[in-house]
């Protein structure tokens, strides 16, 4: 079954991806263009922020078969603070926003912009609500 990577971004189907229960593995050549993570000497790299592996996560998060090195990417989330979901029916991951991207948003207590659909089909952002009281029901079936 194809995985399908869901970030703030994009949407992507990288076609060497592979889950293996609670891991994704990446490709070095495709961890870009589908998480906007890459792999450097310096580590693995996301703009101008870096985060260098020490060995011990290297040992476990990193890969070397096919000739490519491969990244564990649900690994790399846990190990970073990264929020991230994976549906197993579905192969579906999505990687939220990386600490870096949070860290400004907790100074205004603020709570992020997001987009849903009521039950008419009607999108709604919390944006367009700010300045009145919300209230959000929330449920989840696990």
């Amino acid at each position: 079954m194809a995985v399908t990577i869901l970030t703030s971004e994009s949407e992507s189907t990288p076609a060497g991806a592979r889950a293996d229960g609670a891991r994704l593995w990446l490709r070095s050549d495709e961890l870009l263009t589908s998480t906007g993570w890459e792999m450097k000497p310096e580590g693995v790299c996301r703009g101008d922020v870096c985060v260098p592996l020490p060995p011990a996560q290297a040992a476990t998060l990193l890969s070397e078969r096919d000739g490519a090195t491969w990244l564990d990417m649900a690994g790399f989330a846990e190990f970073i603070g990264q929020t991230y979901a994976h549906d197993a029916a579905t192969e579906s991951w999505y990687f939220g926003p990386g600490p870096e991207e949070r860290r400004g948003q907790f100074d205004l207590l603020d709570a992020p912009d997001f987009e849903l659909p009521d039950l008419e089909g009607r999108k709604h952002r919390l944006s367009d609500y700010r300045g009145k009281k919300v209230l959000l029901a929330l449920w989840a079936s696990w």
